[in-house]
């Protein structure tokens, strides 16, 4: 088994994976709508089956794991690779659809594992800003969404969060019972390829494209929300 296979090891569950995952997910479901009052609109746009890639926006540690209890279907997604250090959170992650990415390089396995992970016909989450950030203006977009859509020529979906950062910012552990939102977009076709080359003018053209419907979809989240924007950093 190489590197990427073992990164993807959480792909295949068995029965009781199976059991303890839809288990889990009920049971977060049911908390992010009984503690944080959550509230999910339009996840009608998430295909029911194939590949496609969610592009949230990212402003608390609770984007995560509320996204993968609020979706209809088992999402796949990056994670620290500091977060795999202990055995215990390694097969939890694993479970819960996550692989390791390593942030202090250019990590090529992670795209190779993203690449497979589309080849399947699965979701995967990438947060196109990179990073958790903070504030009300979605910074600018990095072009790894759009060139892996390119490359698999999969839809993008955008999903607007709001009201996390203000239930769990930076440097507190545990959250507030705020409420949160998520809004679910309207599909983005992916960059149009070039023989079989995905050209850099098209990935500008959907990064630019996918921007204004990550910014658009953020500011209702948090209007709906009604929590305080902190101020842009």
């Amino acid at each position: 088994m190489n590197e990427v296979e073992r990164r993807l090891k959480g792909g295949a569950m068995s029965l009781p994976s199976r059991a303890f995952y839809h288990g889990a997910h009920w049971l977060a479901r049911l908390l992010v709508f009984l503690y944080f009052r959550g509230y999910v609109h339009d996840a009608k746009n998430l295909p029911d089956k194939g590949a496609v890639i969610i592009a949230p926006v990212h402003r608390s540690n609770l984007d995560v794991p509320v996204l993968g209890s609020t979706c209809p279907r088992r999402l796949r997604y990056f994670a620290k690779d500091s977060l795999f250090k202990n055995r215990f959170w390694t097969w939890v992650l694993t479970l819960v659809g996550a692989f390791p990415v390593r942030r202090d390089a250019s990590d090529r396995q992670a795209l190779e594992a993203a690449l497979r992970v589309l080849e399947r016909g699965e979701p995967l989450a990438m947060f196109p800003e990179g990073e958790r950030k903070s504030g009300p203006v979605v910074q600018p977009l990095l072009r790894g969404v759009a060139y892996v859509a390119g490359r698999t020529q999969v839809p993008i979906l955008p999903v607007g969060i709001g009201g996390s950062e203000h239930a769990m910012p930076k440097g507190q552990v545990w959250p507030r019972p705020s409420r949160l939102v998520y809004l679910y977009g309207e599909l983005i076709e992916p960059p149009r390829l070039e023989g079989k080359r995905v050209p850099r003018s098209e990935i500008d053209r959907v990064t630019a494209e996918l921007y204004e419907a990550v910014q658009s979809l953020f500011d209702e989240a948090q209007r709906r929300a009604g929590t305080p924007n902190p101020p842009p950093t």
